[in-house]
């Protein structure tokens, strides 16, 4: 869905704002510290729950305020209200949609969305959670009954290690949590291969058109071994996964292999080369998303010039443009983007500056001035 109106307050260094965005590209350019992450940062969080760049969403909020209240407006008969709010006094974020209580699955489902970041390396380098999520992201937005799938793995999973923790283990109960543990296990995965069947050609379409790279694969591992059912994996496990106090395999270990020819790609890849694979990830993504359900998908690309060459940015901002999504790209330079847009795509330019208001405070107060191109 499209963003058709932000209002955020008391969100880090910037001040509060409300403004109504392009339906296509956002240019947000600005010097180092003004707020131009926070504000990616701040549309994160509606869609995700979460922030991309600490854990605790109470650090989110700024020096001087009680609370942090993010708001949007989606596109639709009738537009769609998100919001969601973080106070310090508790540790709950309240989530609001269509003006009613939400839980976070329905904040993910409205507001489909990928960041593209200096950290989006992670992808490639970075633990196997990370490439869990990004898959789970892709088969929960086209799968309507994965997520109850996946949410009675993460059940069965939890029972099972705590009976696995115990010093002796009750074989009647871990075997009746074994046979949930596998039957949602196993569902869980032939959902993510289905998708992934469908991925891979989209993913391949999308990184040629950045750049030529026809030794690089991308494959699926489910996180157990593929000549046996998972009921008998956890079976036969038992003793060694108590004697470790958890459940050593099982699509809780799931993965995204991602070679060129024989050699994983991140120790081959120079970083640009890195960025360009995972910007690909990302926008097949919101491409197969489109494909498949209509939606499209809202892109978050921070500091867009970092590790690219001006060519390879004009064809990601090319790509962008021929599908004809809404992004929020970040720049200290506005040279570094100028001239790469062609003039029929909608195109906003926002600079965020520093204001005197806030001189004196712990950090500094921003506003955004907004004007077109």
């Amino acid at each position: 869905m499209l963003v058709e109106r932000l209002a955020f307050s008391g969100l880090r260094n910037l001040g509060a704002l409300d403004f109504s965005p392009s339906p296509g590209i956002n240019l947000i350019v600005g010097p180092n510290g003004s707020g131009k992450t926070s504000l990616l940062e701040g549309i994160h969080v509606l869609g995700m729950g979460r922030s991309f760049r600490t854990r605790q969403l109470k650090n989110v909020i700024a020096h001087d305020a009680s609370a942090m209240t993010l708001f949007a407006r989606l596109q639709g008969e009738p537009a769609l209200p998100v919001g969601v709010r973080r106070s310090r006094e508790t540790s709950e974020l309240e989530m609001r949609l269509g003006g009613e209580v939400a839980r976070l699955a329905q904040l993910i489902e409205a507001l489909p969305l990928q960041l593209v970041n200096p950290d989006a390396f992670r992808l490639l380098e970075g633990a196997p959670a990370g490439r869990r999520e990004f898959l789970d992201w892709g088969v929960f937005h086209v799968k309507h009954d994965f997520f109850d799938a996946w949410r009675r793995t993460r059940r069965a999973l939890k029972h099972r290690n705590a009976l696995l923790r115990r010093d002796r283990m009750d074989t009647d109960a871990l075997a009746a949590w074994e046979k949930e543990l596998a039957l949602w296990g196993e569902r869980v995965d032939v959902l993510r291969r289905e998708w992934m069947a469908v991925f891979v050609p989209v993913f391949e379409e999308t990184l040629k058109r950045m750049i030529e790279l026809p030794e690089l694969t991308l494959r699926y591992s489910r996180g157990w071994d593929k000549q046996r059912s998972l009921q008998e994996v956890l079976e036969q496990g038992r003793t060694t996964d108590h004697q470790m106090g958890f459940t050593q395999n099982g699509p809780q270990r799931a993965d995204l292999r991602i070679r060129l020819g024989r050699h994983p790609a991140v120790e081959v890849l120079s970083r640009g080369q890195q960025k360009l694979v995972v910007s690909a990830l990302k926008l097949a993504q919101g491409r197969l998303l489109e494909r498949t359900t209509g939606r499209r998908c809202l892109y978050l690309v921070d500091d867009l010039p970092a590790e690219l060459d001006a060519d390879h940015r004009r064809v990601f901002c090319r790509l962008l443009e021929t599908m004809q999504c809404q992004a929020f790209i970040t720049s200290v330079e506005h040279d570094a983007l100028a001239g790469i847009w062609q003039s029929h795509t909608p195109l906003t330019l926002f600079h965020v500056k520093h204001s005197d208001a806030g001189a004196g405070q712990l950090v500094p107060q921003a506003r955004i001035d907004f004007t077109t191109e």
